[in-house]
């Protein structure tokens, strides 16, 4: 008997077709039975009538608790009225295992409770359709790269030295010295930027920061490009291209799991190219005009960010900031060095800052400089700084946090739902 998935139920009208999967609830009547049956794509619900499938069968089908594993066959059928609009008609069930009580019913629970128990809260058709989404905005990155004729550098989790400063890293031993767990991989894609000419890694990153707050994980992914000869806007404009090519994605394969989201799909459908630009001066200018106390040279907040988005109502990209508040690479712009060739995109609906990016310095002395001005070890940036001394060009890069993104396009109110396994301030089990 073929097995088939339940989202693809619809290409096995009229035939016999075995779904192996779990019991995510079941009713019955003294004459018929209903599971409803989940498998990883999708929910579909079995019927098993007494009088056709028989005592037996009926008694077993009765006796199944959530969660409970099970092999179903029957004949498929469409059936407006069901889940996904389609049915089985049961003929055959296998008990693989009879499940215990479940601790997560189909009620309302705190989420102290659904945290503790994550490892069993995303078998629910919501997180299960946010982990889906997850792996389709990964597909869709990776296809773009690679249509583009990027090249995958893997860049290293352990690293002797820290991109953006000590104060947020988690130290480790390594073999008698300090190493840290990597906040980004950037540097080292300068390196293989320089080897492959344009590239991206993709793969955790971590900081130790003390926020607490619906946009903050202590572990999350991000996927970082780098380019030799990109300036400012050419990164910008293959950002922009790059989240475009996202949504489309998102919008095209995962119908059903927006809609179990019950995400607003027309605000994703309204964020045309290009997105708008302005520069941080601007940004500061839209803050004071919205009445808030703002001194130009501080960082945008969650809140300022939210105020500066909503007045474009799309993806926003703010560039230049000061060069006092970004990092020791970020190259000064010729025409002001007070300001940096660098860029954050700021999404709509209050999800904030997506990705960061920007032009690097090129030139070895002002780099020595920048190094020194951080209070930064430079024998531990030695290997970078031989990246200025052979061969150097003007390049630029970017990093998009993974979790955000999907946050914003899933409509989430908190970020511990866009990953499996969430790492937050104080709480690391399961």
């Amino acid at each position: 008997m073929e097995i088939a998935l339940i989202k693809n139920l619809s290409c096995h009208v009229g035939k016999q077709v075995t779904i192996q999967g779990w019991i995510y609830n079941q009713r019955s009547s003294g004459k018929i039975a209903f599971l409803i049956i989940r498998d990883g794509s999708g929910l579909m619900q079995g019927v098993v009538v007494k009088q056709e499938a028989g005592e037996v069968l009926f008694s077993e089908a009765k006796k199944l608790t959530q969660e409970s594993a099970v092999k179903v066959t029957g004949l498929v059928r469409e059936e407006p009225r069901s889940i996904g609009g389609y049915e089985m008609q049961i003929t055959a069930l296998e008990i693989v295992s009879i499940a215990e009580d479940y601790p997560i019913t189909h009620k309302e629970h705190g989420v102290d409770f659904l945290a503790e128990h994550r490892h069993l809260w995303i078998r629910t058709p919501r997180q299960a359709a946010v982990l889906r989404i997850r792996s389709e905005i990964e597909h869709a990155l990776r296809n773009f790269f690679y249509e583009r004729d990027f090249v995958l550098a893997d860049a290293p989790i352990i690293t002797p030295a820290a991109c953006e400063g000590t104060t947020n890293l988690f130290e480790l031993d390594y073999h008698g010295e300090k190493g840290y767990l990597s906040q980004s991989g950037q540097l080292y894609n300068e390196a293989n930027a320089m080897a492959l000419g344009r590239i991206y890694c993709f793969g955790p990153t971590f900081r130790a920061e003390k926020s607490k707050t619906r946009r903050h994980l202590l572990e999350f992914w991000m996927i970082e490009a780098e380019m030799a000869y990109f300036a400012l806007n050419d990164t910008m404009k293959l950002q922009e291209e790059m989240i475009s090519y996202v949504i489309e994605r998102v919008l095209e394969k995962c119908t059903n799991e927006l809609k179990a989201l019950e995400r607003d799909v027309e605000k994703l459908k309204a964020i045309k190219l290009p997105f708008p630009r302005i520069s941080y001066t601007e940004a500061v200018e839209i803050l004071k005009q919205a009445g808030e106390e703002f001194t130009w040279g501080d960082d945008f907040g969650a809140p300022h960010e939210t105020i500066i988005s909503s007045h474009f109502n799309a993806p926003v990209f703010v560039h230049r900031y000061p060069t006092a508040i970004k990092a020791f690479y970020m190259k000064p712009d010729p025409d002001n060095p007070e300001v940096v060739l660098g860029a954050d995109l700021l999404a709509p609906e209050g999800y904030g800052e997506i990705i960061g990016g920007g032009q690097r310095i090129d030139d070895l002395a002002l780099l020595e400089q920048r190094i020194a001005e951080h209070k930064l070890p430079q024998e531990a940036f030695e290997w970078y700084l031989d990246l200025r001394r052979f061969g150097t060009v003007p390049h630029s890069g970017f990093g998009l946090g993974l979790e955000r993104t999907v946050a914003w396009l899933c409509g989430l109110e908190h970020i511990r739902e866009t990953i499996p396994f969430p790492r937050m301030l104080h709480k690391m089990y399961p």
